[in-house]
């Protein structure tokens, strides 16, 4: 039989036609799709500094400078025995030591009850900038303060809760891979290792202690001992208010005096919540008049601030515009004497309350927005600039 040689080719054709069809089906780009929305990030803080006059002070009139004169005087013994050209704060922001000779020598002259005295004293020797974060000119200011608890040098039934050393050769800030975390810690992985300072008789507060970094043991027979921060597991810091709002156990942003309330209250359940807090501190003792900041000079209370030194210079006069935990405009002259973990930001600071279950109740409290202004000697030129913080490697 013959073969229509015109259907055949209408037939290859077909055939053909259809496996390109089929072949650009396959191949037709995936349909383009919109890319995912970024992640909202915070704004990078950027340290911005505007000059500004005494009178524009909030409260400027009403402050007990007197109050204030101990923790001025305490930060300018510590800049009169560096060399007279260290920088003071990142990148010389405050100057140089010798730039704070003439304001610290003239402050020994001065009646801390003369407020008029030390008004003028502030004008004649320093000159005022405003702080602000590159997105505004407020932030958060938390409080802090110094734990007193009850120890003993012995353990017993009444004393069982362990106040460790940092292990003998390890940094005080180690790799958090280096070391064990809480739990383990409190099981005993470091038995042999953290030699115990003191025996304590309340595990939630030594857990608060270890957050605070600094505390006050009263034995029984009155006499006291202070005790400072070492150095840690190097393991990020769980707050105890959010791990009891995961557990459902108390609502967010409770105060720490109710999450202390709560703790003490449930100590079948109080141990394995702090445990998921895997950071844990590592003390010192530490002899004579405290608590000791990071400025290596004691804090006074309601006076010594807590800042971030990528930002603001370490023994620095601040004047502080913000509220207390109960909603009193708090306007007052602080000085940027110590540091912490968490206070982070161009403005950000951490109030020392002082020392006990009031201070506490204060400390615990506080979580209010606000603003401060930066005192820099009149010899040190006013460095109205931007600064960006180191970034993490």
């Amino acid at each position: 039989m013959r073969t229509n040689g015109l259907a055949l080719r209408g037939c290859a054709f077909s055939l053909l036609l259809s496996l390109l069809l089929v072949c650009c089906a396959r191949q037709s780009p995936a349909p383009v799709l919109p890319p995912p929305s970024p992640v909202p990030t915070a704004p990078i803080d950027l340290l911005s500094l505007t000059e500004v006059d005494f009178n524009q002070l909030p409260g400027w009139q009403s402050d007990h400078l007197g109050e204030a004169v101990p923790a001025l005087q305490r930060s300018c013994d510590h800049l009169m025995q560096l060399p007279s050209d260290r920088a003071i704060g990142r990148d010389g922001l405050a100057g140089t030591a010798g730039d704070w000779a003439g304001a610290c020598g003239a402050l020994r002259w001065l009646k801390p009850g003369d407020e008029a005295a030390l008004r003028d004293y502030l004008r004649s020797w320093y000159h005022v900038v405003k702080i602000g974060n590159g997105h505004g000119d407020d932030g958060r200011f938390t409080g802090y303060f110094e734990p007193e608890l009850h120890g003993s040098h012995q353990p017993s039934a009444r004393y069982k809760v362990p106040l460790l050393a940092r292990p003998e050769g390890q940094s005080p800030n180690p790799p958090a891979t280096s070391c064990c975390s809480r739990a383990e810690i409190e099981a005993g992985a470091l038995s042999g290792k953290a030699t115990p300072l003191l025996w304590l008789d309340d595990a939630v507060d030594a857990h608060i202690l270890q957050i605070q970094g600094s505390g006050r043991v009263i034995f029984e027979d009155g006499s006291v001992q202070r005790v400072g921060f070492a150095g840690s597991n190097g393991r990020n810091f769980v707050g105890l208010g959010k791990i009891l709002a995961a557990h459902g156990k108390l609502p967010e942003k409770s105060t720490m005096p109710a999450i202390r309330a709560w703790l003490k209250a449930h100590p079948g359940e109080a141990p394995a919540l702090m445990a998921e807090n895997p950071r844990y501190v590592f003390f010192r003792l530490v002899p004579g008049d405290g608590p000791v900041g990071a400025l290596n000079v004691v804090l006074t209370p309601g006076r010594s601030l807590a800042i971030d030194p990528h930002f603001l210079p370490l023994g620095a006069p601040v004047w502080l515009d913000t509220v207390d935990p109960d909603g009193t405009r708090l306007q007052k002259l602080m000085v940027a004497q110590d540091i912490g973990k968490a206070i982070e930001g161009a403005v950000r600071g951490d109030i020392y309350w002082g020392t006990g279950d009031a201070a506490f109740d204060k400390a615990g409290r506080m979580n209010s927005r606000g603003s401060y202004y930066l005192l820099l000697p009149l010899r040190h030129s006013s460095p109205v600039a931007s600064i960006v913080p180191p970034q993490a490697g």
